[in-house]
């Protein structure tokens, strides 16, 4: 056990002497003052003008296309990334800096990879993922884990929810691509939903169909196409059950606030027409009979009792 210790203790020694050999001879020895503020500060530079970038081609440029706000934000964030790699390589070539002397410093990062920093590439590259394949995208209703909400933001490493308590949440972008995620508008945003509505067994089905069927329409927000429905789902232990089947694109993010609504509707149209909505309720049957009991009194003599 304590050899191969031994042997990755001596690994990292020699990459951290490469390291600091390649800073101190190979770009310190090269470098004054000035010229690493200049560095930095073209770095600032890029990272600043390349996000005024993005926001001007998501919000200004691809709008013309008609373009969902999803796909707008995946080409913006990816053009990005792809003139920050090459702007960075320019300045570097500017400043003197070849690619040929970072091979060091690549090694020591594929060490620190290896040892501390697997989470965050691994972030990095499922970020990568899901702005090219698109499984979600800026605007979808998701649901991962015990988390539901509204993607508001796909970065490098995360992505931001927002859920209906107006609650950021910051997701890991790993969790996308290794668990099941549930996309209510990976397609569009037309989702049916299924209420259950419960009545008495002296009621006609066909008459609360029709009550039914009243309130979806009068409901707003419920799609007129693909229509509404009422199914008979069973004969439950106390009630008819029937399933309201409602389509809808505008309460995506708030389905218990339509079925609250409906609720509401619907309890008044059943009091109006007298539909009695049931209760739980069972039926106790006592049987008669005779029990014996025997019963001992303070001398220990028995005697019996019907």
């Amino acid at each position: 056990m304590e050899e191969p210790v031994q042997t990755v203790w001596e690994q990292l020694k020699e990459w951290t002497l490469m390291v600091y050999q390649w800073f101190t001879y190979d770009l310190i020895a090269d470098f004054n003052l000035i010229d690493i503020i200049v560095l930095l500060f073209s770095i600032i530079l890029l990272i600043y003008f390349t996000g005024k970038f993005r926001a001007l081609l998501v919000n200004r440029i691809l709008v013309r296309y008609n373009l969902d706000i999803g796909i707008r934000q995946s080409i913006g964030t990816i053009v990005r990334y792809v003139l920050l790699v090459l702007g960075s390589i320019l300045i570097m070539d500017s400043a003197g800096i070849h690619l040929s002397s970072l091979t060091v410093l690549a090694g020591a990062l594929g060490v620190g990879l290896g040892f501390g920093l697997q989470n965050i590439a691994d972030n990095f590259i499922s970020g990568l993922i899901i702005l090219f394949e698109r499984p979600i995208k800026v605007g979808d209703r998701i649901e991962v884990g015990d988390i539901s909400g509204d993607v508001v933001k796909i970065s490098a490493r995360a992505t931001t929810v927002i859920t209906n308590d107006n609650i950021s949440i910051i997701v890991p972008n790993s969790e996308f691509i290794s668990s099941q995620v549930i996309n209510w508008s990976h397609n569009d945003r037309l989702v049916r939903f299924r209420f259950p509505v419960g009545v008495s067994y002296q009621e006609d089905p066909e008459k609360v169909k029709r009550l039914l069927m009243e309130v979806m329409e009068n409901q707003p927000g419920i799609l007129d196409q693909p229509p509404p429905d009422v199914w008979f789902d069973e004969f439950g232990d106390n009630s008819l059950n029937f399933n309201l089947i409602v389509w809808t694109s505008q309460y995506v993010q708030r389905p218990k606030s339509l079925k609250s609504q409906l609720y509401f509707s619907v309890f008044k149209k059943f009091s109006e027409h007298g539909i009695e909505i049931p209760f739980p309720q069972r039926d106790l049957h006592i049987r008669s009979g005779e029990l014996p009991v025997e019963l001992k009194n303070h001398n220990g003599i028995n005697s019996h009792k019907t």
